[in-house]
């Protein structure tokens, strides 16, 4: 006879076992009756270590569907209803839009003029052509701009359709009612990076992509030579991939290597503050803004270690994301951890995935890959 081999042990005392077999028959003797009664004697409610999960998916799991719930009764409120202040729906609705109107940038990004401005400073370096990164950041400006321009032009447009001067059409009732229940409106949705932000830490996001994107405006156009921000706030970027892409392209122009053989290889720092960091890396650069889910971090072996109770998001240190030939990269105990924008991560159409980090680790592949272990760059309020 053999030691029957327990998988799962719960806390209350029942062992999750492979059934053994009544004395003196095989598997292939049992009845239906006899695998349906041991069906039966299984716990009605099973907790995620029973699927080798950690014991913080089941708070991620109702998190997730308390917020969606409450998110379709705060939909289903009446609209007539006054606040508690006696105050109406439709002048604190005007009041939201002031207030973000005021936050809004005078005016958008010149890219003519900056564009101008970087390529006479590179005539001072002796350099022909804009570098990637430098084409990324001007492509980063034209995006801001449409977002900026078609945020002021539907709050101006809202407050006109509130004071009765136009009509209210379909889109600036829903800004309307995204305003006021403070989520972020479905029309600046479609110009601004993916994201499942509320209303207010939204717009603090906003405001420090427009303070990156000045800083680094200032070191293409006035630092000679121009360059990038010491430190890149990953999360700050419309589209994060062309930014990596070009990083590569730059190494790859520099160093002559075949593009199609070059990758991107990681590296966490001990470094949690941006500040820290007093000059740009050579090759590559130092990213902020990722947020491990599945996992916890090691500060002192610098590697990958078991999620803390409750704590269902760990932020990652300073990371550098070094351009290297693909046959000198070496992957020993790391875990190929992808990155995605938000905590959706990826559609069936693959849109969401920003790339792969290589994580440190010493556990094998498969524990983290059954934790759902991924890198993300906004967390969800």
């Amino acid at each position: 006879d053999f030691q029957p081999f327990c998988f799962s042990r719960s806390n209350a005392g029942f062992d999750y076992k492979i059934p053994s077999p009544p004395a003196q028959q095989s598997y292939t003797d049992m009845t239906l009756q006899q695998f349906v009664r041991e069906i039966e004697s299984l716990p009605l409610e099973n907790g995620p270590e029973v699927f080798g999960l950690h014991s913080n998916a089941e708070i991620g799991y109702y998190t997730s569907s308390t917020n969606a719930l409450w998110k379709d009764l705060i939909n289903l409120q009446p609209r007539t209803q006054s606040m508690g202040s006696g105050v109406r729906r439709e002048d604190h609705i005007a009041n939201i839009a002031k207030s973000i109107q005021q936050k809004l940038p005078s005016q958008g990004f010149d890219v003519m003029v900056i564009r101008k401005g970087i390529e006479e400073n590179l005539l001072e370096s002796a350099v022909r052509h804009l570098p990637p990164t430098s084409v990324v950041l001007l492509q980063e400006l034209e995006r801001w701009n449409t977002l900026v321009r078609n945020m002021r032009q539907s709050l101006i447009d809202l407050q006109r359709a509130l004071l009765g001067e136009i009509g209210m059409s379909v889109e600036l009732d829903s800004l309307a009612s995204d305003l006021y229940n403070g989520f972020l409106p479905n029309l600046w949705r479609k110009y601004a990076p993916d994201t499942e932000k509320k209303l207010s830490s939204w717009m603090q996001h906003f405001q420090t992509r427009y303070q990156q994107y000045a800083e680094w405006i200032q070191l293409q156009t006035q630092h000679n030579p121009p360059r990038d921000p010491n430190v890149i706030w990953l999360s700050g970027l419309h589209i994060p991939e062309t930014y990596l892409a070009a990083l590569v392209q730059t190494t790859c122009r520099k160093k002559k290597w075949p593009l199609d053989k070059s990758t991107l290889f990681t590296k966490v720092t001990s470094v949690k503050n941006a500040s820290e960091i007093e000059k740009p890396l050579e090759d590559g650069c130092y990213v902020s803004g990722l947020f491990l889910e599945g996992a916890g971090w090691d500060y002192e072996n610098a590697c990958l270690c078991r999620q803390d109770a409750k704590q269902l998001v760990c932020p990652l240190p300073i990371t550098q994301i070094i351009p290297m030939e693909t046959n000198k990269v070496t992957r020993y105990h790391t875990f190929t951890t992808p990155v995605y924008v938000t905590s959706s991560r990826r559609s069936a159409m693959g849109v969401g995935l920003v790339f792969e980090a290589d994580l440190a680790t010493e556990k094998h592949q498969s524990h983290w890959i059954l934790q759902g272990t991924a890198l993300t760059l906004n967390m969800s309020d």
